[in-house]
């Protein structure tokens, strides 16, 4: 019997599997209290949950550890050392992470633990868990080729040879501890509430302690820090050129590049690094390229797109994956003092060029997709040209599982407090409900100038006339007109009237705002291509954001209309008998939507140019972005 505990995430979920083994019908309806076998698949685990807790006295724990059996004690924490001694288990480690790269099986560890599982579990004897866990490898990889089948064997074999057990000493000798869900300083409800969702512990908060509106922050996945990946990019600024494309392509927003003064360097930890921004642009700053050791995945398509090599050290990039425990508590200094240098005016560089695009703040981050993920560079990039002003109707799919998780989510907010406001209702009317977001902004537009007209002559008339007049086609044209509305603010605040609270209520709607219509192609092409289709007949100012995995992803690889012909999917083995559906024509057939397909990987610069010439066009735009 199995019942299985996870979250959303597609990228190191925490998944806790609650197995029963019996010669009998198991009846169970809960989950297992007391357990005679432990095992832990991420070592980090080990530092932020409390793995041990329902270990029965006596039992076996098993750890995925890159620590030898002489070297793992002194690396858990004292609490965890405690319930070992406590509860008298039998302590076994195998550095599965080093077997299966070994075998060529890169970061799946499944069969190297799953071989240790049954061998000290005792539900088989080993012999016939061998037998079987290779029968199994057989009927499962064999259309894949004998080599992987043979991979999977030697991967079998050198885990028993592998597994070692822990001499377990007779008192706790750790100094650490486990670390809190969240880090010190979080705000108050991340605290109370998120950190202790995350922690595992959700079901013992009282109703009390929770949104009585179900509103929940903004922008909390930057406090998960799950430290999932076991290598991390390492910057090398002397062979670095400034291109920006590691950060462009990172789905995590785990890579950073910031352009600032010289002068914010006087209280940088020893080993922060940094140098002369190149070209014309910035003349006196310096630059950095950062990753946030806690949460990058470790997907390695940053040092992938590089184009910078070493002329002296073969393979060595301006960027390169290097083991995390190696670099984690400077990376980890270095991010904190990233952070707190300031952001770069965003009239200094420019956004239609991917080194400028770069510098701007990302207001899309550490989302849960998947390592490597192909859909979330596109949505950082859009928030971050016009994230402080954007509206987004999300179609359900991945973008809506990793955009809207709870209790995290990655949509976030700059300094002053603005970001893009986010919502997801259901599948199949996506289109219509982002085309409600911007009915109902043009509303408050026309209500607000309506009204601020209505009272000119009771404000600073200039001032009014301005606002009126304001060319708001520019980042800089935007910049002066949120300026304009918050010298205006104060003036409307002492005019006591209807017209006046209404005109406060909508003031912000004088700045010009960017909407977009999110979805992946099962959505655009398939289930909501009715409304997508209404919407674009309907003549609105909307963007729509189509990101195109060519196949069901979310469910878990069925074709769609968008899978190209005689494509494979996970569960369309059979293949695509018909060509792929040509959305982008059926939108150039009416001669008054902005159509592009972009393709990030093959051309940055006409992705970012795509984006700036859809939101810039006062009409339906539809981008159809493939996202591998």
């Amino acid at each position: 019997q199995g019942y299985f505990v996870y979250d959303s995430k597609k990228a190191g979920a925490v998944t806790v599997s609650h197995l029963r083994f019996s010669p009998r019908p198991i009846n169970a309806t809960y989950l297992i209290r007391r357990a005679s076998f432990v095992a832990c698949h991420q070592f980090q685990f080990m530092e932020s949950r409390d793995v041990l807790s329902q270990a029965a006295k006596g039992g076996t724990f098993l750890l995925n550890s890159p620590f030898s059996a002489d070297e793992v004690w002194d690396q858990l924490p004292q609490d965890a050392q405690q319930q070992i001694i406590d509860k008298q288990l039998k302590f076994y480690v195998v550095d599965a992470w080093r077997l299966a790269n070994e075998s060529g099986l890169g970061g799946r560890i499944n069969t190297v633990m799953q071989t240790c599982f049954f061998a000290l579990s005792g539900i088989l004897s080993r012999d016939e868990s061998i037998a079987q866990i290779k029968d199994a490898i057989q009927k499962t990889y064999g259309k894949r080729g004998e080599s992987l089948v043979r991979r999977n064997y030697e991967a079998v074999d050198q885990a028993l040879l592998a597994m070692q057990q822990v001499q377990v000493p007779d008192s706790a000798t750790s100094q650490t501890r486990r670390r809190p869900p969240v880090p010190d300083g979080s705000p108050d409800f991340v605290r109370r509430v998120t950190g202790v969702i995350l922690a595992g512990m959700g079901d013992h908060l009282p109703v009390s302690a929770l949104p009585v509106d179900g509103t929940f922050m903004t922008g909390t996945s930057r406090y998960e820090k799950r430290s999932i990946a076991q290598t991390i990019p390492i910057w090398d600024p002397e062979i670095c050129i400034q291109c920006g494309l590691c950060a462009f392509v990172c789905p995590h927003a785990a890579i950073r590049s910031k352009a600032y003064e010289p002068g914010c360097l006087s209280e940088q930890p020893a080993g922060f690094q940094s140098r002369e921004v190149s070209g014309k642009d910035l003349p006196g700053h310096v630059m950095t390229i950062q990753v946030a050791p806690d949460d990058c995945t470790g997907c390695g398509v940053c040092v992938d797109v590089c184009p910078a090599r070493s002329k002296e050290v073969a393979r060595h990039k301006a960027i390169n994956m290097e083991p995390k425990e190696a670099h984690l508590n400077q990376e980890r200094d270095n991010y904190d003092f990233f952070l707190s240098l300031p952001e770069l005016d965003r009239s200094l560089v420019r956004h239609d060029q991917v080194k400028g695009s770069q510098m701007l703040l990302p207001l899309f981050e550490y989302s849960g997709a998947c390592a490597g993920c192909g859909e979330t560079p596109y949505l950082k990039l859009l928030s971050q040209l016009f994230g402080d002003r954007m509206l987004v109707a999300n179609a359900t799919g991945c973008s809506s599982i990793f955009g809207g998780n709870l209790p995290t989510t990655p949509w976030a907010v700059n300094q002053d407090g603005r970001g893009p406001a986010w919502s997801n209702s259901l599948f199949e009317d996506n289109a219509e409900f982002g085309l409600g977001m911007r009915l109902a902004v043009n509303h408050r537009s026309e209500l607000a100038r309506h009204r601020l007209t209505q009272l000119r002559d009771q404000l600073d008339t200039a001032l009014v006339d301005a606002i009126l007049s304001a060319d708001l086609n520019t980042e800089v044209g935007i910049t002066e007109q949120r300026g304009r509305v918050e010298r205006l603010r104060p003036q409307v605040r002492g005019i006591d009237s209807g017209a006046s609270r209404e005109l406060l209520a909508s003031l912000d709607y004088l700045v010009r705002k960017s909407v977009w219509i999110i979805g992946g192609d099962g959505w655009a092409y398939d289930i909501g291509f009715g409304g997508l289709d209404h919407v674009l007949a309907s003549g609105h100012d909307v963007n729509i954001l189509v990101l195109d995995t060519e196949v069901y992803s979310n469910t878990g690889g069925q074709a769609s209309k968008s899978t190209p012909r005689a494509a494979i999917a996970k569960f369309a083995a059979s293949g695509k008998g018909i060509r792929k559906k040509d959305l982008g024509m059926i939108a150039v057939d009416y001669g008054h939507v902005y159509v592009a397909k972009i393709a990030m990987g093959a051309n940055p610069n006409q992705t970012i140019k795509a984006f700036e010439e859809a939101e810039s066009y006062r009409g339906p735009s539809i981008i159809i972005a493939y996202s591998p």
